[in-house]
Order: C-alpha cells, then sequence, then structure tokens
C-alpha cells in the first residue's frame, strides 16, 4: 500500500508539469476514489452528518470540543453550507455519510487554498480514508493554487500528527476566520 506522503507527492505530481488553470476555482466540486467520495454538502445532509458528529470523542482535542451538541453543530453546518465549499465524504462501500472537509479562503493572488474543518466517524479513523480524502482534495486544489494551508488548534494533537504524516510543514500561526490564533500548515505545489 502505498504512504500517505506518496499519496500526496503523486497529487503534486500530477499537477507540477501543467499550468494552473484559468477557470475559477470549483470549491465544491465532486471527488471520487477507490474508498470515498466527496460532493458538495447539502442542507439534507444535515440528519446523517449530526449522526457521525454527534461523538463527543471526535471532537475531544478540537477548540470547538462541544461540537457533538446539537446546537453547536447546528451552527457549524450552517457555516459549511454558507461557505459555498463544504463537501460531505461518503464511503464507497456503504455508501453511507463518514465526515466532511471544507475548502476556504481562496486567495487567488497569493494562491492558496486552506483545506479545514474535516471530521471522519470514529470507525474510519486510522488513515486510510483521511489519506483518500486529503489527497483528493489537494489533487483539486492543485490545479488552481500552489499552496494549500491547513489551520489547527495547539492542542489539537491527532490532527497536527496527521498533517506530518501528509507531508505538511509547519508555517507559524494565523488568525482563523473566528479570530482566534491558531498553527498554520502548508502544502506547495511541485512546480
Amino acid at each position: 500500500m502505498k504512504s500517505l506522503c506518496s499519496l500526496v507527492d503523486g497529487a503534486r505530481r500530477a499537477n507540477n508539469t501543467a499550468k494552473l488553470s484559468n477557470m475559477p476555482f470549483d470549491l465544491q466540486p465532486t471527488l471520487t476514489g477507490h474508498l470515498l467520495h466527496l460532493r458538495p454538502l447539502t442542507p439534507h445532509d444535515f440528519d446523517a452528518l449530526f449522526a457521525v458528529a454527534s461523538d463527543p470523542l471526535i471532537w475531544e482535542q478540537h477548540p470547538s470540543s462541544d461540537r457533538y451538541k446539537k446546537e453547536v453543530f447546528e451552527k457549524f453546518f450552517l457555516d459549511a453550507l454558507d461557505s459555498h465549499g463544504a463537501l460531505i465524504a461518503i464511503d464507497n462501500q456503504t455508501h453511507r455519510v463518514i465526515g466532511s472537509s471544507r475548502f476556504y479562503g481562496h486567495d487567488p493572488e497569493k494562491s492558496e487554498i486552506e483545506i479545514g474543518w474535516s471530521f471522519l466517524a470514529r470507525s474510519h479513523w486510522g488513515g486510510l480514508y483521511n489519506r483518500e480524502m486529503k489527497q483528493l482534495m489537494l489533487r483539486h486544489a492543485f490545479q488552481f493554487v500552489n499552496s494549500v494551508i491547513f489551520l489547527v488548534g495547539h492542542q489539537n494533537f491527532r490532527s497536527q500528527r496527521a498533517l506530518a504524516k501528509i507531508g505538511a510543514l509547519p508555517a507559524g500561526t494565523r488568525i482563523d476566520h473566528n479570530g482566534q490564533e491558531r498553527l498554520a500548515f502548508r502544502i506547495e505545489r511541485s512546480r
């Protein structure tokens, strides 16, 4: 089985000889891999996604550790819809919702985009599904930008380790869309 770094490198190499697309960045593509597919989040996805998100252990290291509560998750979900960059993750084998992720903050002048707000059902932890989700999103992003940014809470060690596994490098700190300081990680497109 390929390592996560080799999959990310493959996403980079797939775009390293191509020029960046002149098309607008499609923030809600449908992306299909071997294990899962990602599609645009819709209002009808709330119940299925909340069934995954209602597990408190998913959020235990996250700055919003109470996101498993319905009223807190409702705000997260509405923000995801309003972002016009949220994707829902569906297991190809079971056809069940297993999580979500999001593109955010496309900056054409800096040639960068953020990938974040990602979570998966604990039944899908362990790297394979997260690896493929990030690979699909990175491959898509590198058609339009040279750099992908990830923002992570200071105490979210699980996400920090996962980013290190895919080759993301520390890039200081940044203020997130809520005005909170977060650790920043970056993956550059090979040229």
